[in-house]
């Protein structure tokens, strides 16, 4: 047992523990360990993974809260990864009609990056969400984490749904860990 996971209420889920999302069974590399802050139920439940580049148009915060509210409205769990731009219009769309929605970091669960997202990242606790790493406390968000959390987010949707991106981005590579999953992909048409 970890004091300070027990401390700060973090689940640490092994790969083979009944706790496990199913879904990451069937991905490329699963992680053998997940921490999870919040309700470690809902990584089982069906969901949709919304992504995007983080500096996004108007219209793409605007996509990303509208199809967060209307998939949560459904009881649909919306999946993103807590950075800047599109990822905190989908978990801001989600927590502001009180539902659920799962955040996957690039850092230990104890860090809150980008630092801006404080306030969201307890939201998103306290309206039955969760916080999801594959990284132990303390591990700082180093570059190369942020493309390999990516086939978390897709490994944990039953579909994937893009707002926007950028030729060589993050979203881009979620979406080849998507296809390489099976996973649906949709796009939101750009706006001229």
């Amino acid at each position: 047992m970890n004091i300070e996971l027990d401390k700060r209420k973090i689940k640490e889920i092994k790969m083979g523990d009944t706790r496990y999302p199913s879904k990451l069974l069937h991905i490329y590399h699963p992680p053998k360990i997940l921490y999870v802050l919040g309700n470690e139920t809902i990584l089982n439940e069906p969901s949709i993974a919304i992504i995007g580049c983080r500096d996004c148009s108007n219209y793409g915060r605007n996509s990303a809260y509208y199809f967060a509210k209307e998939l949560a409205q459904r009881e649909i769990i919306t999946i993103s990864g807590l950075a800047r731009g599109i990822d905190t219009y989908v978990h801001k769309g989600t927590v502001r009609i009180g539902h659920k929605t799962i955040a996957v970091l690039g850092c230990g669960l104890n860090i809150v990056y980008p630092p801006e997202n404080k306030e969201l990242y307890k939201d998103i606790i306290q309206n039955g969400g969760a916080i999801v790493s594959e990284y132990p406390l303390g591990t700082k968000p180093e570059k190369h984490h942020f493309p390999e959390r990516n086939r978390i987010i897709s490994g944990l949707s039953d579909g994937v749904l893009v707002i926007e991106a950028k030729k060589r981005s993050g979203t881009l590579i979620t979406v080849e860990h998507a296809l390489e999953q099976g996973k649906d992909v949709y796009a939101v048409p750009r706006k001229y």
